[in-house]
């Protein structure tokens, strides 16, 4: 029978008297007698009013210490570098920002996740190139968290899952490359490479990170084999040296050789313009001379004879005295003879001579042809 029917007030768990629906009781009542029950407790049957009064009391101070520690509980700060992801019962509910915050204890759960620093994290190992050589490779990479909720809940471990990520694309680009790139000049490509297929495998995962940097750290090879890959090393860095030296050299001599043969052009533009001018004055000259020449050959020809006889031996100081009759031959320094006053005397007629000679040489006047050749004196210049 149901508490609700007649008869069934034996069932009412509100207790009602009379069998009236009075609705259920007061929340003081039900708090009065939850005290009285644990006033029982505290005071036993002797003093009962006493009793209950001090269980109340009691019970209220606990239940009030139990409500005050559980709020100052919820507090909690978020840095500026972190944001919150709460779960609440265990399933994510939001995101808060850096700052003073309160949670329900019991209720939310907060995980703090840094978002701005940048972390590190270093792999290495001996892997197989292309070419089939053993070499051990080094690499770091830096990263940062750019969704907390993503790497909370996207994957079991971000951690674990990234190195593992790391570990792969450093042996598939290995693996794609040969022994002497990796070592020597292939590192930056082998770098940048390892950088792009980390990047492409973390973006499938969905993860919330991403990929800042990539340092290649060491490559070398087993140690085995090591000193010949050294003495590899060293002759390259060589042959780059040499490369360098040549390449300067060649920047310092290439502008001094040009630099010649401008010099050398513009001397030979110069020639070719004075030989030009020259030929050209004495084109000018042979046309000026030539209806002189027409007009008058023989007096033209014996002027043009003259006026080079006198520019030739005008240039010279020595004498050449032919007296006639004896088929001699005297030679005069003409310029030591006349200087020295205190030497030894000169016969007049050749002094005379002399004198003559020197007027005429320091005070040049048109002479006839006989007069230049000497054969009128007996004296001859010649050129030494």
């Amino acid at each position: 029978m149901a508490w609700n029917e007649p008869g069934g007030n034996n069932n009412d768990p509100w207790k009602n008297k009379g069998g009236r629906d009075q609705g259920p009781p007061d929340l003081d009542e039900v708090f009065k007698n939850l005290m009285n029950k644990f006033g029982k407790f505290g005071g036993g049957n002797g003093g009962a009013s006493g009793g209950k009064s001090l269980g109340g009391i009691g019970f209220a101070v606990i239940v009030g210490i139990i409500v005050i520690g559980w709020v100052f509980s919820g507090f909690y700060t978020i840095r500026e570098a972190e944001r919150g992801v709460v779960l609440r019962f265990g399933e994510f509910s939001h995101l808060v920002e850096p700052g003073l915050r309160w949670k329900p204890t019991f209720v939310d759960t907060v995980k703090p996740v840094d978002v701005q620093t940048i972390r590190s994290m270093p792999s290495s190992g001996s892997m197989l190139t292309e070419d089939e050589n053993v070499v051990r490779v080094e690499m770091e990479v830096q990263y940062r968290i750019l969704e907390p909720y993503k790497y909370s809940f996207a994957v079991t471990s971000p951690e674990e899952s990234l190195s593992q990520a790391f570990d792969s694309a450093i042996r598939y680009v290995v693996g794609h490359s040969k022994m002497d790139d990796v070592l020597t000049s292939g590192r930056e490509s082998a770098r940048q490479s390892v950088r792009d297929e980390l990047t492409s495998i973390i973006e499938s995962y969905d993860m919330g990170i991403a990929v800042i940097d990539m340092n290649f750290k060491d490559a070398r090879p087993p140690e085995e084999v090591k000193e010949a890959f050294d003495d590899a090393i060293a002759a390259q860095e060589d042959e780059q040296r040499f490369i360098n030296e040549a390449e300067a050299y060649s920047r310092e001599i290439e502008p001094r050789a040009r630099g010649q043969v401008n010099r050398m052009a513009q001397e030979a533009q110069a020639y070719k313009e004075r030989v030009t001018l020259e030929a050209q004055g004495a084109i000018a000259r042979f046309e000026e001379l030539l209806p002189q020449y027409i007009a008058a050959p023989e007096v033209t020809r014996s002027r043009i004879y003259l006026e080079s006889m006198e520019q030739v031996y005008g240039n010279t100081s020595k004498i050449l005295v032919d007296t006639e009759g004896t088929g001699n031959m005297m030679y005069l320094p003409l310029d030591k003879i006349l200087d020295r006053q205190s030497g030894p005397s000169i016969p007049a007629n050749i002094r005379s001579t002399l004198e003559g000679l020197r007027n005429q040489e320091s005070d040049p006047q048109p002479v006839n042809n006989n007069s230049r050749t000497g054969r009128s004196s007996g004296i001859r210049s010649g050129r030494n």
